[in-house]
């Protein structure tokens, strides 16, 4: 396959098993372009994380964005973003349909019931897998994630403000 045609089918695959989207695909992302293909290092992907972030509209959009773009430029990006939207946009269409007819139904309120933990599970696994290279092992990177976790979550200070204190602090600190 051209590189093209493997960006595409890689985000493709993320954007057809990425069920729940946002942070939930992040996994799939990193197993398509860190492990699978070797697109990217652990740390690499870890910047391009903090970088999407750091940037409104959805994660895996600007995942898709910069893995496609750093392997192929313009055409790389637009066959990656292509192939992490188009099944979600197919599907979209279907279910939406779908939902509003049967969203009441015992069934699907069963099977909503048993996926919405296993979203949770594929964040905490990002989290074991990214652990490692984020923080480098060093007590300053886990007060910045402990700082950074208490300032979105009981001060409620908007994610990529806390992105940009941080890389602020960097520049400063580091």
């Amino acid at each position: 396959m051209t590189l093209l045609l493997r960006i595409f089918w890689a985000f493709l695959k993320v954007g057809t098993f990425g069920y729940g989207g946002g942070p939930s695909m992040i996994p799939l992302v990193q197993e398509e372009v860190v492990d699978v293909n070797h697109w990217l290092s652990t740390e690499e992907f870890v910047d391009a994380l903090a970088m999407g972030n750091a940037l409104p509209g959805p994660i895996v959009v600007k995942m898709a964005t910069y893995v496609g773009y750093k392997l192929a430029g313009i055409l790389g990006l637009l066959f990656a973003v292509l192939g992490v939207c188009l099944p979600g946009l197919i599907l979209m269409l279907v279910m939406a349909a779908l939902f509003f007819r049967f969203k009441d139904h015992p069934k699907v309120q069963a099977t909503l019931q048993a996926v919405r933990p296993a979203v949770v599970g594929l964040l905490a696994m990002t989290i074991v897998d990214i652990w490692p290279s984020a923080i480098h092992k060093r007590w300053d990177g886990v007060l910045i994630a402990v700082v950074t976790l208490l300032a979105v979550t009981l001060l409620k200070v908007h994610p990529a403000l806390v992105i940009l204190a941080a890389a602020v602090l960097g520049l400063i600190v580091y």
